[in-house]
């Protein structure tokens, strides 16, 4: 399968996942939405769940391609840029794929494949996250006391609770953009701060880590509420 057809049909599943969620979504959905018959997809695809484990690493290798680009010039610019990039809507079907996202997430513990695939995004973002850490830290941007590995883990929890609150509880990503970029700030030596940080500020790293705590304990109630109801993306 050549890099075109394989970018249409992924370009496709994200359409028909926006419109019919994962419960709902029929392999005629996906070749509804690109000029393949579905005869073509059940070709390159054992079904629905082996598209969308493809489809989940499809999403993986655009998300480490959007890590080399992230904006900025020094590690805590960049760490900003992320998070910038993974707490603001893409477009507007950006709240029917997180709805559809995590109704595969509730599938990870039930199919490997997908369990798999969740756990690589999981563990980039946390390795890159503690990269950039690491790097502020050697930088001189970045307190010596801060551990990367424990920031990261942390962020990457604040993440997966933001997202699942925005899909459950239409909880707006805005406010814990401006907790996370807060609590980043935080982490910086005393003379390194960034100047004219007026909304950071005006929030406090307490409230930061306050609002990042209940998000980390909403995903992780999700996750168990998946679970009893019994992925791809």
């Amino acid at each position: 399968m050549s890099d075109d057809t394989v970018d249409d049909l992924m370009e496709a599943t994200y359409r028909a996942l926006c419109k019919h969620g994962y419960a709902e979504l029929t392999m005629q959905d996906i070749a509804a939405e690109t000029d393949k018959s579905k005869g073509t997809l059940h070709y390159h695809f054992d079904g629905k769940a082996d598209l969308l484990e493809s489809f989940l690493g499809f999403l993986l290798d655009r998300f480490e391609d959007r890590l080399e680009t992230l904006a900025g010039e020094t590690p805590a610019e960049r760490l900003h840029a992320l998070f910038d990039e993974l707490l603001t809507a893409s477009d507007d079907d950006a709240e029917e794929f997180r709805t559809a996202i995590l109704e595969i997430k509730s599938q990870s513990p039930y199919n490997e494949a997908y369990r798999e695939r969740l756990t690589e995004f999981d563990r980039t973002m946390h390795d890159r996250i503690a990269d950039f850490v690491g790097d502020g830290i050697e930088a001189g941007q970045f307190r010596e006391d801060v551990d990367p590995d424990e920031t990261a883990e942390f962020l990457v929890t604040v993440f997966h609770g933001a997202q699942t609150r925005a899909a459950a509880v239409d909880r707006s990503l805005e406010r814990t953009r401006r907790y996370v970029h807060a609590y980043i700030d935080d982490l910086r030596v005393d003379d390194s701060s960034p100047d004219g940080d007026d909304a950071s500020a005006a929030d406090g790293t307490a409230d930061a880590s306050s609002a990042a705590e209940t998000s980390a304990t909403a995903e992780d109630g999700s996750e168990n509420a998946g679970g009893d109801e019994s992925e791809g993306e």
